[in-house]
């Protein structure tokens, strides 16, 4: 270690704890000061900690989501342009607090729903403590959101969860493999769009997700076009599916 980033560490030590708010989490502040290099405040000590733990900001931002549920009424919606915070693509993730009209309000987050408090935490560090007014995101919210729209920055991570096997061979994953969803999106928008929410966040997260070798990758999106192509006949040509004794 150099001796200027070993300067830079003991001030940003000195700084995190000197900060430290009581009932701070025990495993966030082992992280943090674990780094190499050391988060300087608490929020930021949060922050590297979902954003180095990815799966684990997946599975907590849909148990919010699943405490909060849907507001009443609520469908699954696009809008061009992203209009009144309506997703603009089938590809972003359902969420219905992103939505001027569901919106709870200062204090609580836009993803899930559920209350912020200091540092973006989930939960009260101490009890009665009071929401966060100034937030709108929880920390591991951030990082879910970052997750699914964009898991191929987090293939190392899904990886590791699948111990480097390809999920459609089984074989080693390869220098070039990449990350798919079993389901593809454009299917989660014309055959799952009536799934409850939060039910549907998990076609974004882990549960939706593998990293499969490009060859197995490339022959499954074929067959998904081929599958396509002969729908789109079908939908053509009304009296070919009563014809074909397969359909």
């Amino acid at each position: 270690m150099s001796a200027w980033r070993e300067e830079r560490n003991r001030r940003s030590r000195e700084r995190l704890l000197r900060a430290l708010p009581a009932g701070f989490p025990p495993l966030v502040l082992a992280h943090a000061l674990s780094r190499p290099f050391v988060p300087p405040t608490p929020r930021r000590a949060v922050e590297s900690y979902w954003r180095q733990h990815p799966l684990r900001a997946d599975r907590l931002a849909r148990a919010l989501a699943a405490r909060t549920g849907a507001p009443p009424a609520w469908i699954w919606r696009l809008a061009p342009g992203g209009k009144a915070g309506l997703a603009a693509s089938f590809r972003s993730p359902p969420t219905p607090y992103r939505e001027e009209a569901y919106a709870r309000g200062p204090g609580f987050c836009c993803i899930c729903g559920q209350e912020v408090f200091r540092q973006g935490w989930h939960r009260p560090l101490v009890a009665g403590e009071a929401r966060n007014r100034n937030a709108r995101w929880h920390a591991a919210c951030v990082a879910a959101w970052r997750f699914w729209c964009d898991p191929a920055t987090f293939d190392q991570a899904l990886k590791r969860r699948q111990a480097r096997r390809c999920v459609e061979t089984g074989t080693r994953l390869l220098k070039g493999a990449e990350v798919d969803h079993r389901v593809p999106l454009h299917e989660v928008w014309r055959d799952h769009r009536e799934v409850g929410w939060p039910k549907l966040l998990d076609f974004w997260g882990v549960p939706n997700l593998g990293v499969v070798n490009r060859g197995a990758h490339r022959a499954k999106c074929a067959a998904e076009a081929r599958a396509r192509a002969e729908r789109r006949q079908r939908a053509m040509s009304p009296g070919l599916e009563a014809a074909d004794p397969t359909a």
